[in-house]
């Protein structure tokens, strides 16, 4: 079904160049797009002209058409005057809106597919027939990109997006929820992950510019060859989603290829994430530190345990640094200085963030 916004772009479109005003209503007489100053006083004459056999007719002063979507009729098109050249530019416009539902149709199946096709609901044989029935290719590279904003979506909202975006035809841009948009995007055989990052960032400005929309982030996966492999491009950017907005919160484009460990911590059921840190830090928590030591610990490993790196940056004394270190080895038994706590103690950080956001989903 075509948008009444869109059906109302159409006509005042054909109106500005034909300055002849149109009307489209449903087989019940109610006006979806108009140009008359009251399309409610053919209401009547719509329901009559909708039981009688006629495709076109003269009523009330107007040129009548009936629109059809395979067989079934779909709206009554009115154009204001009984002229033959308004009976002329009718049969256009009519013709217009008929173009427009078959487009549509065919833009609704493709949509539902690709939903399908995203969600897993296929099997692979009805993936390749499906694909080649709507003319889609199969063997070709393309990634998932996931677009979320602070507002929930409507059919408005990813019309927006898609006249954005939708510059390549080749390209989908739908929705399986009301909080994302999601871009398939097809890419030729020398994008990699630069030009991955391009397009993101592509993306973020000309939604923030066109939209004034200042909470959008962007997540994607990793590019894929084949049609049937699209749902893990399509996993890999919703874990991206995810993960970023607990470890990479500063950043609106995340990558599924730059989690790291970041997307273990994250599948990790939080009973095992508790005894951990109880084990390791003997019922305290890493983040409970002071800002001071906070501050020292993030820049030090910034800058991947080097003293003398982090010392200068924190405008300290070396030997002050040293004696933060071994102030915290005293009190949790780990020596940053050495890899291996390193690690711990990075994960152990990592793991309480994770916590704490889980937590605070639940409230």
């Amino acid at each position: 079904m075509i948008s009444n916004q869109i059906l109302q772009n159409t006509i005042e479109g054909l109106k500005g160049i034909s300055r002849i005003d149109f009307c489209v209503l449903d087989t019940e007489g109610k006006a979806l797009a108009t140009t008359f100053d009251d399309a409610k006083e053919y209401e009547s004459a719509v329901l009559s002209f909708v039981e009688s056999p006629a495709d076109s007719q003269v009523i009330q002063g107007c040129q009548f058409f009936k629109i059809f979507d395979e067989q079934q009729l779909e709206y009554v098109l009115l154009a204001g005057g009984e002229s033959e050249e308004v009976y002329m530019v009718g049969k256009i416009a009519a013709f217009q809106v008929q173009s427009l539902l078959v487009a549509y149709k065919e833009r609704f199946d493709k949509d539902n597919f690709i939903k399908n096709l995203l969600l897993d609901n296929l099997l692979l044989v009805d993936i390749y027939n499906r694909a080649k029935k709507l003319h889609i290719d199969t063997e070709v590279k393309r990634v998932i990109f996931i677009i979320e904003t602070s507002h929930e979506k409507d059919s408005v909202a990813l019309d927006n997006v898609r006249n954005l975006l939708g510059g390549k035809s080749k390209d989908f841009i739908t929705a399986v929820d009301e909080k994302n948009i999601i871009v398939v995007k097809e890419l030729s055989d020398k994008d990699g992950g630069r030009e991955l990052e391009k397009m993101a960032k592509d993306m973020l400005d000309t939604l923030k510019d066109e939209s004034g929309e200042e909470h959008i982030h962007i997540a994607y996966g990793t590019i894929v060859n084949d049609i049937k492999e699209v749902s893990k491009s399509y996993k890999e950017a919703k874990l991206a989603l995810d993960v970023g907005k607990i470890f990479f919160d500063e950043k609106d484009i995340v990558a599924y290829s730059t989690l790291g460990i970041g997307r273990l911590i994250y599948q990790l059921p939080i009973p095992l994430c508790k005894m951990f840190i109880k084990e390791i830090f003997e019922g305290k928590s890493p983040d409970d530190f002071d800002e001071e030591t906070l501050t020292t610990i993030n820049k030090f490993f910034e800058n991947s345990l080097n003293v003398s790196e982090t010392s200068r940056q924190l405008y300290i004394h070396r030997n002050t640094l040293v004696y933060r270190l071994d102030k915290l080895q005293k009190s949790t038994g780990l020596d940053l200085r050495v890899f291996e706590d390193a690690i711990t103690f990075k994960i152990a950080l990592m793991v309480v963030k994770y916590m704490k956001y889980m937590e605070s989903l639940e409230y």
